[in-house]
């Protein structure tokens, strides 16, 4: 037995060291052919035989084991019908609820506000003052409001006027349900840039995106009636 465990120790160590060492020969080729990709975060094999995933961030490339050939796109498992490139961008991009930067959002509360969800809006975006207007009928809620200017400069400034207003939840309904610009205003709007910071980490790219308190992201204005729903299975999961 323990000669049999000797070999498997040592059938495991030769596995890793294997491993290890393609992993470098494909990064010192990759990156001496091409710069761009210097700051590789992690090399892995896909279920194709021979193909290589190479995630930079969360960006996917695939090369073959000698890094002769990259490829951008996308891989499917036609058996299992299955877009295995979108699968791995779900789990590269998930966002905890737990370690949302709450910090860094407007608190909004209808009600008790018992239950918890988070929103990235941009004030000039069409669909979320639509979001905004049914967000109305969902009481006993607490909105985190993450303020996120991706259409125009213009919503930077409006959302620098909103986080430094004395009454950002108050600035903000007047702003989105009354279509009343809000007034000027000046303070420290780091916590603006944080959230410009994690939607690029996260790949949030519309507005609104909604998170809940059981993980699910929901892109695009949904209505009341799936606010609900999900807000009702995020408690069934507690």
């Amino acid at each position: 037995m323990k000669l049999f465990a000797c070999l498997l120790t040592a059938a495991s160590l030769t596995w890793s060291l294997g491993v290890h060492a393609q992993d470098a020969n494909l990064r010192k080729t990759l990156t001496e052919r091409i710069p761009q990709l210097e700051k590789i975060d992690e090399i892995r094999p896909t279920p194709m035989s021979g193909l290589f995933e190479v995630r930079i961030g969360t960006d996917l490339f695939y090369t073959d084991a000698k890094g002769n050939y990259l490829i951008q796109g996308e891989l499917i498992d036609t058996k299992a019908r299955r877009n295995l490139t979108e699968d791995r961008m779900n789990q590269l991009t998930a966002v905890d609820f737990k370690q949302l930067p709450l910090k860094d959002a407007v608190t909004i509360v209808h009600g008790k506000g018992e239950r918890k969800m988070a929103v990235f809006e941009d004030p000039n975006c069409g669909y979320c003052k639509r979001f905004e207007r049914d967000l109305q009928n969902v009481d006993n809620v607490t909105i985190y409001l993450f303020l996120y200017p991706i259409l125009s400069p213009d919503s930077a400034e409006k959302s620098r006027n909103i986080w430094c207003a004395k009454d950002q939840a108050g600035a903000w309904a007047d702003h989105m349900l009354r279509d009343k610009v809000p007034a000027a205003a000046q303070c420290d709007t780091s916590a603006v840039q944080r959230n410009l910071a994690f939607g690029r980490k996260y790949k949030i790219t519309g507005t609104p995106t909604v998170i809940f308190t059981n993980n699910t992201r929901v892109p695009g204005a949904i209505s009341a009636q799936e606010v609900e729903k999900n807000l009702a299975a995020a408690a069934a999961a507690r």
